[in-house]
């Protein structure tokens, strides 16, 4: 993952703007207080980038593993996930046809009705 070009020793103070590491975690990671402190380390130097890497797949891990977690129970059920693909496409085309019945009164295209 590119990070800072210019920061070549852990010695070397690093550039947090454009580093892909500090925009995943600004993200991801909810404690801010420790990316903050994370970023003033790196710029001043003696913070290496594996180091870094290795906190934001750490970062990541706990991020993900809930989703993994439940997308795990759910290929336990097919038969319930297959249900909730038909209730949430009824849904989806019960909010388009009132969407699409909204667009045709507004731009004066009403045959449709007019045929009932």
């Amino acid at each position: 993952m590119y990070t800072d070009p210019k920061h070549l020793r852990v010695s070397d103070p690093g550039h947090v703007e454009g580093n892909v590491v500090f925009t995943y975690l600004d993200i991801f990671d909810p404690d801010k207080k420790e990316v903050e402190e994370l970023k003033e380390h790196y710029q001043r130097g003696g913070l290496g980038d594996v180091k870094l890497k290795s906190y934001l797949i750490d970062v990541l891990d706990k991020f993900l593993t809930p989703i993994r977690q439940r997308r795990q129970d759910f290929s336990e059920d097919i038969p319930a996930v297959l249900q909730m693909l038909k209730d949430g496409s009824q849904q989806a085309n019960a909010v388009a046809e009132s969407t699409m019945k909204e667009v045709r009164e507004a731009i004066g295209v009403n045959y449709f009705d007019s045929l009932s």
